[in-house]
């Protein structure tokens, strides 16, 4: 499965250790920016890329970055076919996985540590959609809502 990475310049730092990390663990990892730490880019090119990358390629994963995290989730979201999650706790990472079958994870760096972070991710990376009746039911609802 390919993995898609974004950030802005807050989430550059975090985005980097979480691609070194994947990167040693055998994942095959597409860098969409920031390549450097730029301190007036925006969250939205680089969430947008990870986004638009993941509704061409269904069977992909993304993790987007940045300060709050907010930013980044909303953007994904705006993209046809993609179901991004703010990730905070494992448990909540595991069920949005579960239930909701994210395809894109949100990060907020001056929220979460490296070692936090990198927990979320193996989460969302290793978590299967449970395809239950309800689970498919909803989100087959939301696809309805994509324009």
């Amino acid at each position: 499965m390919k993995i898609y990475l974004g950030a802005d310049h807050r989430g550059f730092r975090l985005k980097e250790d979480l691609k070194n990390f994947l990167q040693t663990n055998g994942h095959d990892i597409e860098d969409c920016g920031a390549l450097e730490i730029v301190s007036n880019d925006d969250y939205v090119d680089f969430a947008k890329s990870v986004a638009e990358k993941i509704s061409i390629n269904q069977d992909s994963r993304g993790i987007v970055v940045c300060g709050s995290g907010v930013g980044v989730d909303v953007v994904a979201n705006k993209i046809d076919g993609i179901r991004c999650g703010l990730g905070f706790k494992l448990d909540q990472v595991k069920a949005a996985r579960s239930d909701d079958d994210i395809n894109v994870l949100a990060l907020a760096s001056d929220f979460t540590v490296y070692e936090e972070a990198k927990e979320l991710v193996e989460t969302f990376l290793q978590t299967e959609f449970n395809p239950t009746e309800n689970h498919k039911r909803r989100i087959e609802k939301i696809k309805e809502l994509e324009i």
